[in-house]
């Protein structure tokens, strides 16, 4: 049988405010990369989503991003190699903390907005972000593009890289994503989503925004948290891979 992970973005609210139901997607993803405090999430919120996750038996990611709250995370911000290396040291052992106490254990990272971009094309932020978490925990995951600088980087390190694809997100014809800058880059019908992973998952390839098929490798596949869509995509997703056969589980559950 088929077996694929679904990711999302979670526990990305702060102080009173809060983004997307995380319950919800807690009842249907396999893996939940959660905020780590410096794009979104504070100690109380990353708690209360890891004890959420462990009690489903969710995988837990550390979702590491620039220090920029303001830009949830999606704007680059120019640090050094140094810093940014302290940077993801420091949600790091946050995350792992807040894991243990929740009863479970961070298996895998995956950098949020910009900081995804930037090191998934940038050999220098990938070797920082990389270093970090080699230095930390050794037996991390890392998730990222296919073929990135990332998942290089982490491979010289020794760590574990996952590929994934994206649910909700346009592919360009060379299989990088649509910039969210651009109109029709997020994708919103439940439907179409669906079978677009389906086709992700059982052929390796999805549509390009010219038409043309473009190939996907993926061992997770990614669903956005924070679109107003979100959980009717994750389950309209989970449904159609059930009926065909598809079982979903996570890539690196906890030990």
């Amino acid at each position: 049988m088929t077996t694929i992970d679904l990711n999302s973005d979670l526990g990305e609210g702060y102080g009173a405010w809060s983004m997307g139901d995380d319950t919800a997607m807690l009842d249907v993803v396999s893996s939940a990369n959660i905020a780590c405090g410096f794009h979104a999430g504070d100690p109380s919120i990353m708690l209360a989503t890891a004890r959420a996750a462990a009690t489903r038996g969710v995988a837990i990611g550390a979702h590491v991003a620039y220090r920029d709250l303001a830009g949830f995370g999606r704007r680059p911000v120019h640090v050094t190699p140094d810093e940014l290396h302290a940077d993801v040291v420091h949600q790091l052992g946050a995350m792992a903390a807040t894991a243990r106490v929740a009863g479970t254990a961070v298996t895998y990272v995956k950098p949020h907005g910009a900081l995804y971009n930037t090191a998934c094309a940038d050999p220098v932020q990938a070797e920082a972000v990389t270093r970090a978490i080699a230095e930390v925990d050794p037996s991390l995951a890392v998730l990222a593009l296919p073929g990135s600088e990332l998942l290089r980087a982490a491979e010289r390190h020794g760590l574990r890289a996952v590929s994934e694809s994206f649910a909700d997100r346009a592919y360009e014809p060379d299989g990088s994503l649509v910039p969210r800058s651009r109109p029709g880059s997020v994708l919103h019908d439940p439907s179409d989503v669906a079978t677009r992973v389906l086709r992700m998952v059982t052929e390796g390839v999805t549509t390009a925004v010219d038409g043309s098929d473009v190939a996907v490798r993926a061992d997770s596949v990614c669903v956005h948290g924070d679109s107003p869509d979100a959980v009717a995509m994750a389950r309209a997703i989970r449904a159609l891979l059930t009926t065909e056969g598809v079982s979903v589980a996570p890539f690196a559950p906890a030990p």
